[in-house]
């Protein structure tokens, strides 16, 4: 299968604080791969790496193929068009209408001018993620589980081929949280995209992952299938699952 990204021993540090120390991992195009771990290993530091958000320290990180360190500003930014990032706070425009909300990244990333095809697609996304009724409302009339909704819109509406989740069930309740877990399978399914997960959320990675990184000191500790790792001889592994 065509590998979409690919780390090979990845560092970062800030300051005297050397956050990944050797990181490697791989996703398969059309495959959801979700990335675990404690608290302040790197898993959303990895995914700023990925996007040339955040430069690194050592090691490589191809996108598509392209070292993303060798990208020049306008390459970089092709290869963002082609990248989907919902952020964990959901970074919407609390200023701005649902509808608002979806038309920027069209306008501002595809460059689109036609309104009734940006009012279409809007209308499609929205469909898709159940919040037609929203349309003309503000973000902050919305709960927070619409709001992961409509940043998982936002994101899909320039079509990525692949998506990054930074922790995109953080401060949901269990039933929210098995509802958008749900609609990123569902999404992935729907639009045929390729997605890196970073999670706390175990039951969240059960029904996206499949595939799930363990991260353990700024590396890759584990790889494989959920009931593989469930039932690993590792102690360390096997408490995520237990």
């Amino acid at each position: 299968m065509q590998k979409v990204i690919e780390i090979k021993d990845l560092t970062k540090r800030f300051k005297s604080n050397e956050v990944l120390k050797g990181l490697s991992l791989s996703v398969q195009k059309g495959e959801n791969l979700v990335l675990i771990g404690k608290s302040g290993e790197g898993k959303s530091v990895t995914l700023k790496c990925i996007t040339g958000l955040m430069t690194t320290d050592g090691g490589s990180i191809k996108v598509f193929d392209k070292e993303v360190a060798s990208l020049n500003e306008d390459e970089l930014k092709d290869m963002r068009c082609r990248i989907g990032f919902l952020f964990q706070g959901s970074a919407l425009y609390d200023s701005m209408t649902v509808k608002e909300n979806l038309a920027f990244p069209l306008r501002r990333v595809l460059r689109m001018k036609d309104e009734k095809e940006i009012d279409e697609r809007s209308r499609q996304v929205l469909e898709a993620v159940g919040l037609i009724d929203t349309i003309n409302k503000m973000p902050g009339e919305l709960s927070g589980g619409m709001r992961k909704r409509l940043a998982l819109a936002r994101t899909l509406i320039v079509h990525p081929e692949i998506i990054l989740y930074d922790e995109p069930t953080t401060g949901l309740d269990t039933i929210t949280s098995r509802e958008i877990s749900e609609l990123i399978l569902e999404m992935k399914e729907k639009y045929n995209t390729t997605s890196l997960i970073v999670t706390h959320d175990i039951p969240c990675a059960k029904i996206v992952a499949d595939r799930i990184v363990v991260m353990r000191d700024g590396k890759s500790v584990a790889d494989g299938k959920t009931k593989d790792l469930e039932n690993s001889t590792d102690d360390f592994i096997r408490s995520f699952f237990n």
